[in-house]
């Protein structure tokens, strides 16, 4: 797994939003994310905090409508950028899991860096989280799934406060990501077929 291949850029232009995400996987920890959605920024921020990954990722939405195109793009730039620093995905551990505890709130999150995207998401999350409806937070979820190549599965075991509960969540994202991301002990491609699809 060369270093030149664990980077990855991206960049989407539409009638609804404009963003850029730019990922190293073996990077020293820079961070830079500015949506114009605070608590979507510092979700993101969790991800590469516990990942290990430095991100940057700037952009705008048409947040005056809704913040739902913002969300699921996010989710694709980032998805996209993280595939594109995968490469062929040689090499990688490929499967994870992680917890993350945040106060009350605990949970878990179970991820197949395997090209097979699919998303299970138990989270209940009614009401405002900051300046966002956290229901649209699945958006992200979605997005990232389907344009990283990855079955993902969340479970919140328990939470109340929302914040605790989405933090908690994208915190063992990061975790189980940076696992999957990782040198694993198989050589080559990580699967049976010989190939990932």
């Amino acid at each position: 797994m060369s270093r030149a291949i664990r980077k990855g850029l991206v960049a989407r232009k539409s009638k609804e939003t404009r963003l850029a995400a730019k990922v190293d996987l073996a990077g020293k920890g820079r961070i830079k994310v500015a949506t114009g959605l605070a608590f979507l920024d510092h979700m993101i921020e969790q991800v590469a905090r516990y990942g290990g990954f430095d991100i940057t990722l700037r952009g705008s939405g048409d947040v005056h409508v809704d913040a739902h195109h913002l969300v699921e793009d996010a989710g694709i730039v980032v998805g996209q950028a993280l595939s594109m620093a995968l490469g062929d995905r040689a090499g990688i551990t490929r499967f994870a899991a992680a917890y993350a505890p945040l106060d009350e709130s605990l949970a878990r999150v179970v991820i197949d860096l395997g090209k097979r995207p699919f998303l299970s998401y138990n989270v209940a999350l009614k009401g405002r989280i900051g300046t966002l409806e956290s229901e649209v937070i699945e958006e992200f979820w979605k997005a990232l799934s389907i344009h990283l190549g990855a079955t993902i599965h969340v479970d919140v075991i328990r939470g109340r406060n929302r914040h605790h509960i989405a933090e908690a969540t994208f915190k063992a994202l990061g975790l189980a990501l940076g696992q999957a991301m990782s040198p694993g002990r198989i050589a080559g491609v990580p699967s049976s077929k010989g190939v990932l699809d």
